[in-house]
């Protein structure tokens, strides 16, 4: 599967679009919608400024990495909001993160909603303080996980 412009909506408004280069909430150096190191592996820096198609252009190239860790990962069928909602999820908390996640571990077992909000709702924190910001992403996410 690949993220739908719906998702890819949901992940701009989530992630936001910034031309230079800025820490983020866990002290990591982001740019353009959410990125932290380009195509070719570099990590994003201090001083680095791009431009909105540039910033584009590289959300479309790192992007493919989320889908391709959420198809790996997810050992049935998905929904598209359900497999934009993961994308989304992974974007921020890592390919890492997202793999060895109970919450992918509870979606392949086929676990309750209740469980599976419950392991969205524990990626929180950022910068080891719980985030008023990750608490509320993963609300929408896990609600954008199980519209119909």
């Amino acid at each position: 599967m690949k993220i739908d412009i719906a998702g890819k909506t949901f992940l701009f408004n989530e992630e936001g679009l910034r031309l230079k280069a800025y820490k983020d909430s866990a002290g990591v150096w982001t740019i353009g919608i959410g990125c932290t190191y380009y195509p070719d592996g570099r990590k994003v820096k201090e001083g680095d400024t791009i431009s909105k198609e540039q910033a584009y252009n590289l959300f479309d190239n790192v992007v493919r990495n989320y889908e391709a860790a959420v198809n790996n990962g997810v050992r049935l069928p998905l929904t598209q909001n359900q497999f934009n909602a993961l994308v989304s999820f992974c974007y921020n908390v890592g390919v890492a993160g997202f793999s060895n996640s109970t919450l992918l571990q509870r979606i392949n077992s086929r676990a309750n909603e209740e469980q599976i909000r419950q392991q969205f709702n524990r990626w929180i924190t950022a910068g080891g303080q719980v985030s008023k910001t990750l608490v509320e992403r993963r609300k929408r996410e896990a609600n954008l996980f199980f519209k119909p």
